[in-house]
């Protein structure tokens, strides 16, 4: 069996997640892998992501760091807090909920939620990071 990277399969599977919550969907304005000019606020962007070889002797497995960020145009942090929080709930030790082709979602665990500040000060920017374990499954 040769190992196969399931990073793509991943975060396609995180972004089927989210766009498919109603919940979600009647919080932002839509949820992006890469976000059109003009896009009106909020919104959930599918971002950058860390992929690392988490073998063992006769697995083929890998842990991913996936990043998710949270654009809001508000002075404060409720309204992108709201929508981490909803994010969380969707995938915080929730494998089973992720359909990943060839491998299987042993788990995934929320790391963080931060907020960073942003030149416009009616800008806020909401980073949530998930640790993801898989296992290859087929060759």
């Amino acid at each position: 069996m040769t190992a196969k990277s399931p990073i793509h399969l991943v975060q396609t599977a995180i972004y089927q997640r989210l766009k498919a919550d109603p919940v979600l969907a009647g919080m932002v304005t839509g949820v992006y892998d890469y976000v059109p000019e003009g896009t009106a606020y909020p919104y959930v962007r599918i971002g950058d992501h860390l992929s690392t070889p988490d073998n063992t002797h006769d697995t083929y497995g890998r842990e991913i760091t996936a990043t998710i960020h949270v654009w809001t145009r508000s002075r404060g942090n409720a309204q992108g807090q709201a929508i981490a929080t909803r994010i969380g709930e969707l995938l915080d030790h929730r494998p089973r909920d992720l359909v990943v082709s060839g491998h299987r979602v042993v788990s995934i665990r929320q790391e963080f939620d931060q907020v960073l500040p942003d030149p416009d000060p009616e800008v806020r920017h909401h980073i949530v990071r998930f640790r993801i374990q898989t296992v290859q499954t087929e060759e």
